[in-house]
């Protein structure tokens, strides 16, 4: 017997949907990062390994989105103090996914930077101490980003370049997504910055209550180191900890990363890269739509294919059932048919029978009954004759009223006028003498 075969995709569709049947959504796993490549789109791809004695032991692709990465990076460098690189070992939650195309891969979703800093030492500023000391260095990274960031606040000083940048960026992108922002103006170097972003920051928040946002965006052009102080200020990193939006930074310098950086949900380099950012949310976003229609429209695809075989399985065994029962039935249809004819023969010739039998009795009863009835009629007319007012009056008979009304129904009095009806007469007469009976 010939075995039943396969395209390649029927199979690598089959392997992709045993996979994700099976298969838990994320898996934690350890791994070295045995090469490291990031594109011009900001995707990150990458090899994980493992290794023992300097042998591969398993290999094998991952990537991670440009979104997911920029947060994983950020929160990374700030906890570990170095960025993530070929030959590190990582703890990193991974999405096991099969394409038809490409085969096997793992999507990176987090990487735990606590598993990778071991025994690595950190100097750490005063004002980085105080704010970690204060539990205040992550707050502001455990918000979750809003998947497409469209209403975004945005502190800067509005002649600053770096803000006509991003401006242009969000609103010249290819794509034509649409990013609604609003800017608070705040001075960005000088002695006033600190006060000035701090109050900016309080008016974002308190127009968040009425009109909500979804990021809170802080950008600057490069400039002189001196001119970048305000961003190691406690007060205004502090402030930063503790906004109640996610806050992404681009000041704008290749420096290490400052305090404000540090405390921020996410720190770029400048603000064409914050636009970029956003942006990508939107792509990963629509990327992400389009993976899940085609997974449905694939789904759909095969749930259809089974419930028509289903279908066609079901209604060639009702076909067939039907017409055995068919059959059957139009046997028993002969059958009674010819019961049916003899039994009416039968039937009709003893209905005969009786209907003549019938018909006797039935014209006897009826004169009988005629006879009956005529002689009834009979009474009746005599009776209605006798009851008839004239026939009363034709014997002599006479009927008086008093006021409209029979007189033996009234009480008559002297004086009053009475009516007498004959048979061929009304008499009128007046009372004049009432005697009692």
């Amino acid at each position: 017997m010939m075995q039943k075969t396969l395209s390649l995709l029927e199979l690598n569709q089959h392997i992709a949907q045993t996979l994700d049947a099976q298969l838990e959504p994320t898996y934690w796993i350890v791994a070295e990062i045995g090469e490291f490549r990031d594109s011009a789109k900001g995707h990150v791809y990458l090899d994980l390994v493992e290794k023992a004695d300097r042998q591969v032991l398993a290999k094998m692709r991952a990537n991670i989105w440009s979104y997911t990465y920029r947060g994983i990076a950020s929160r990374f460098f700030s906890i570990t103090g170095q960025g993530i690189r070929q030959g590190m070992k990582i703890l990193a939650q991974v999405n096991v996914q099969f394409h038809e195309v490409y085969g096997i891969s793992l999507v990176v979703k987090d990487i735990d930077p606590n598993y990778t800093i071991g025994e690595r030492a950190r100097k750490k500023q005063e004002v980085i101490e105080k704010l970690t000391a204060e539990g205040l260095l992550e707050m502001n990274k455990q918000f979750p980003l809003s998947m497409v960031p469209q209403k975004v606040a945005v502190i800067s000083s509005a002649s600053a370049a770096g803000y006509g940048d991003f401006v242009n960026q969000l609103e010249q992108n290819v794509f034509g997504f649409k990013v609604n922002w609003r800017l608070y103006p705040a001075a960005m170097q000088g002695d006033d910055a600190v006060d000035s972003i701090i109050r900016a920051i309080e008016q974002v928040e308190a127009d968040h209550q009425t009109k909500p946002f979804d990021l809170l965006v802080i950008i600057r052009g490069g400039g002189a180191q001196i001119d970048m102080d305000c961003f190691d200020d406690y007060d205004l990193s502090r402030a930063i900890a503790l906004s109640i939006l996610p806050v992404v930074t681009g000041i704008g310098h290749e420096r290490d990363e400052s305090v404000a950086d540090l405390v921020a949900h996410t720190r770029m380099k400048t603000p064409t890269a914050v636009a970029e950012f956003i942006l990508s949310g939107f792509r990963d976003f629509e990327s992400e739509l389009e993976f899940l229609h085609r997974r449905l429209e694939k789904i759909t695809h095969q749930i259809i294919q089974v419930e028509q075989s289903f279908i066609q399985d079901k209604e060639s065994f009702v076909k067939n059932f039907f017409r055995i029962k068919l059959n059957q039935a139009h046997q028993m249809i002969d059958n009674y048919q010819h019961q049916v004819r003899g039994m009416a023969k039968t039937n009709l010739r003893w209905k005969e029978n009786q209907l003549v039998q019938l018909g006797k009795i039935g014209i006897k009863n009826w004169r009988h009954l005629l006879l009956v009835e005529r002689n009834r009629l009979e009474n009746l007319t005599k009776s209605i004759k006798d009851l008839d007012p004239e026939t009363i009056l034709e014997r002599g008979y006479t009927r008086t009223e008093f006021d409209g009304k029979s007189i033996h129904l009234q009480t008559p009095r002297v004086g009053g006028e009475m009516v007498t009806f004959t048979k061929s007469h009304v008499i009128n007469s007046e009372i004049k003498i009432i005697s009692k009976k």
